[in-house]
């Protein structure tokens, strides 16, 4: 038993018992922030109770360790409890805010009070407080869903047991008085979570996972047999996705058939894009983008724990872990945008900003740079004019873009990033772009790099350049034989004179035959010794003073 006490100067009294532990409570702490009271004991539990109700709202255990002593993070949510082989470190709750949104309103909760902040005049007022239900604490709100039509929302409370979760129907005043919002009495009913399905009817799936449709009058108006699940998901008007523990699976409520399922396990959330043709389906670890028949675009994985998700205008998805805001293509190309201080949870992506909610339920707008996956979207959708007059206008410039230019085979964009020319030169080697490269090579004045060149102007046809690169490397003897295939008789002419000056006896023969000058190639055979091929030479083509000399 837990025993709870008043006291004044004089003297104290007991005015309660909270009853739950069946052996010795070791230690009792009381909640820094919330009218809750925390006790651990030598029957391996450690309880929470209710400070109004006095009755326990969670408990925790362990199967073969007694608890001995718990303290609470002075700013944090979080508690540690010592037992007998060691320590955890754990939170009551989870702090994720309850949020929704709708066109341009973001919809929250906070102290009680539902709150919409309209996104672009940023103008945040209460439009409604919630009912205590009788005590001063009530699990968080976990999941809501709100219907335009009839300006109602739906919040849930999941708070892992059937037994104990809980769904309300709140009808949103239409005149509301900002300064005093007033207490709305809502339908309440047990269901472990509540959707809406069309503009007058949602969707509960009950203690008993069984899968029911409502209306406004929270009355059954029939039930469904559906597959297995253990949770819901919006899917569009007369559509669920139906999540168990392996498969999530696209469910029609009119027609009550299964028109798909994919294999995810454990999947928490499932965020729909402006024009319901894409979902994404988010896990701890897991991204998965599908279309609107649930078949899998792409998946990623990432090593930190994902927090939220919203759909860019453009169709990207814009995603956050608890440090990093990052986006997915629906192709499976993925990057970072930017770093962050705390973690948020997305709402909409708009432009460049993201409207979001803190855990402390603050509305934030945060500025993100938008370029890099516009860019990208660009390039998949071979929209090269907005390419373009990104190229010309955006800071683009990186490694990892280049790279990304190269690997997706657009080397000749990635020609317009680059500066450093060892790298130009390679990318315009890639793309074929022998303007580029010839410019890279003269100011890189390399002998690989005229030879790289050489093969590509050659297979191109680009003479003009095939020379160029063959003078600057000095390869006299494939310049000879260009100049032979191209009929340059005139060059090769001077070739003849180039070889015996540089006194090389082969390519002066090679030039004087390319050239067919009968009287040099005599005159080179009788200079290297061969006299007997320097007489033939003369006899066959009729040279009677050059065989009698």
């Amino acid at each position: 038993a837990l025993p709870i006490w008043r006291m004044n100067e004089s003297k104290a009294w007991e005015v309660d018992t909270c009853r739950g532990h069946y052996n010795n409570v070791s230690c009792v702490l009381f909640h820094p922030r919330q009218d809750l009271i925390l006790s651990n004991s030598e029957d391996k539990s450690i309880r929470v109770w209710d400070m109004s109700k006095r009755t326990a709202v969670n408990t925790f255990r362990r199967e073969h360790d007694r608890f001995w002593m718990m303290a609470a993070h002075p700013t944090l949510n979080l508690f540690a409890a010592g037992h007998d082989s060691g320590l955890i470190v754990f939170k009551l709750e989870k702090e994720r805010p309850a949020y929704t949104s709708y066109q341009s309103k973001l919809f929250y909760l906070k102290d009680r009070y539902l709150r919409v902040y309209e996104m672009g005049t940023s103008r945040d007022v209460a439009v409604m407080q919630i009912k205590k239900n009788g005590s001063s604490y009530r699990p968080p709100v976990t999941q809501m869903s709100y219907n335009f039509a009839e300006h109602a929302v739906l919040l849930t409370t999941n708070t892992g047991s059937a037994e104990t979760s809980a769904y309300e129907l709140y009808a949103i005043p239409k005149d509301v008085d900002a300064s005093n919002p007033e207490a709305v009495e809502p339908r309440r009913s047990s269901g472990i979570a509540a959707v809406w399905v069309a503009r007058n009817r949602f969707a509960v799936l009950d203690k008993t996972h069984q899968l029911i449709i409502k209306n406004l009058k929270n009355e059954i108006t029939k039930k469904v047999q559906a597959p297995a699940c253990d949770m819901i998901f919006y899917a569009g008007t007369g559509s669920l996705l139906l999540r168990d523990s392996d498969y999530v699976t696209l469910f029609d409520v009119q027609q009550k058939r299964s028109l798909n399922k994919v294999k995810m396990s454990k999947c928490k959330r499932a965020i729909w894009s402006a024009d319901m043709s894409a979902v994404a389906l988010l896990g701890k670890h897991y991204v998965m983008i599908c279309n609107r028949k649930l078949d899998v675009l792409c998946s990623i994985h990432e090593n930190v724990s994902l927090k939220s998700a919203a759909w860019d205008d453009s169709g990207v998805l814009v995603y956050n872990t608890s440090n990093h805001i990052k986006y997915a293509l629906t192709n499976g190309d993925r990057g970072i945008i930017r770093t962050l201080d705390v973690p948020i949870y997305m709402a909409q992506v708009k432009g460049n900003n993201v409207y979001c909610v803190d855990r402390e339920c603050k509305t934030r707008v945060l500025t993100v740079d938008s370029t890099e996956f516009k860019f990208k979207l660009a390039l998949v959708n071979r929209k090269y004019d907005e390419v373009l007059h990104m190229v010309r206008n955006a800071k683009l410039v990186g490694q990892s873009i280049i790279a990304y230019l190269q690997k997706k085979g657009y080397p000749e964009v990635a020609l317009h990033f680059v500066k450093d020319e060892r790298t130009r030169f390679a990318l315009a080697m890639e793309c074929g772009n022998i303007e580029v490269g010839l410019e890279s090579a003269r100011a890189l004045d390399d002998k690989s790099c005229w030879e790289k060149l050489s093969e590509m102007a050659l297979a191109q046809g680009n003479h003009q350049v095939v020379e160029m690169a063959y003078q600057r490397t000095k390869n006299f003897s494939r310049l000879s034989f260009l100049y032979l295939i191209t009929g340059n008789t005139e060059r090769l002419k001077k070739m003849v004179k180039i070889a015996e000056i540089r006194k090389d006896m082969c390519s002066h023969f090679h030039n004087a035959l390319f050239v067919g000058d009968i009287r040099e190639r005599i005159k080179i055979l009788r200079a290297s010794g061969q006299t007997s091929l320097a007489y033939l030479t003369a006899v066959t083509h009729d040279l009677e003073p050059e065989a009698e000399e």
